[in-house]
């Protein structure tokens, strides 16, 4: 695979060409305030999961409208002080799995809290969350299901669902509100960013490879999946490209970019024709662009030889280092 987007030296002067609706903040904070009316209802139901050196919960709290939402919630064995948490949310297609595949931040000392992602879960690792809201036509996949309407659109659940996450973990004894971290891959980077968006007092953010950025060029730039998925909508349902696009800029990770104030740490790949880098570094440049208070700490971590695995174990390493300094402060 060639490189085939902007050069490194352009990419780090884009900027997207979205356009950010008049109302995003108020239907951001309607949505919000509409999910809370729910009570969040967080269990964590301890699990045998034959590991020794770790304690697992199995979680269930009210995402949004009220729906249940499973979840891991893993402590190094024997915690009894609370710990910073990592929410981790995760890539297109998958569901939170067996729990002893997200030891990493455990094993490091942290709490990890894993959400589940409703409706999905038959593309890799299963998962235990339905999406009890239907939709109109919508092309296989997640992208297009109720794509004319914000108010209808997947994403809108599935962020809201992200938000409640960090409710979710801040509430059990054991976690340590003040030092909660967020993090994914590819559609956990791009949830990742609409958390960091919509609530102001995380710790950090680390989204990788984050997919959900730029839709107007992602949607033109790559045919691969899951972009295309809005592309084949269209082709089957001419004319109505402006409404499409109207809907995705209340989604579009630039523009929760922009109202990120926690530190952040990106990634990108060169070669990366799912999340096409720059649409990484449309959010990259505009991430903390909102802030009034000064400049915001950001840095990105560029894999030239790379397609969607990105730095894959090596951005974790890139993590490991990273993260402590910004729960310290």
């Amino acid at each position: 695979m060639a490189l085939f987007d902007m050069d490194l030296d352009l990419l780090r002067a884009y900027r997207s060409a979205s356009e950010e609706p008049a109302d995003f903040d108020s239907f951001w904070a309607r949505t919000l305030e509409e999910t809370r009316a729910h009570a969040l209802d967080a269990r964590f139901e301890p699990v045998d999961t034959g590991l020794s050196k770790v304690d697992v919960a199995d979680v269930t709290f009210a995402g949004f409208g009220g729906h249940p939402v499973k979840g891991w919630l893993l402590l190094p064995a024997g915690t009894k002080e609370p710990l910073p948490v990592v929410v981790q949310y995760l890539g297109y297609g998958g569901g939170r799995g067996p729990a002893h595949k997200h030891l990493l931040w455990p094993a490091a000392g942290y709490a990890t809290f894993v959400m589940d992602t409703r409706g999905q879960g038959a593309g890799w690792d299963g998962g235990d969350t339905p999406d009890p809201v239907g939709s109109a036509s919508s092309f296989p996949g997640f992208m297009t299901k109720g794509i004319e309407d914000p108010e209808e659109y997947y994403y809108r659940r599935l962020f809201t669902d992200g938000v409640r996450a960090v409710e979710a973990a801040r509430s059990h004894p054991l976690v340590d509100a003040e030092r909660t971290a967020v993090g994914g891959n590819s559609q956990g980077g791009g949830i990742t960013l609409a958390v960091a968006g919509l609530v102001d007092d995380l710790a950090a953010a680390m989204p990788n490879v984050p997919f959900l950025c730029d839709f107007p060029r992602a949607t033109t730039l790559t045919d691969r999946a899951p972009y295309r998925e809005i592309g084949s909508y269209l082709n089957t349902y001419r004319g109505r490209t402006h409404r499409v696009r109207e809907t995705l800029a209340y989604f579009d990770g630039v523009h929760f970019a922009a109202r990120g104030r926690a530190p952040a740490l990106f990634s990108t790949a060169l070669e990366d024709q799912t999340c096409p880098p720059s649409t990484v570094f449309a959010a990259f440049n505009a991430y903390g662009s909102g802030a009034t208070d000064g400049a915001v700490d950001k840095e990105i971590e560029v894999y030239d030889f790379n397609g969607h695995e990105g730095g894959g174990p090596y951005q974790e390493a890139v993590q490991l280092r990273w993260l402590p300094g910004r729960l310290a402060a």
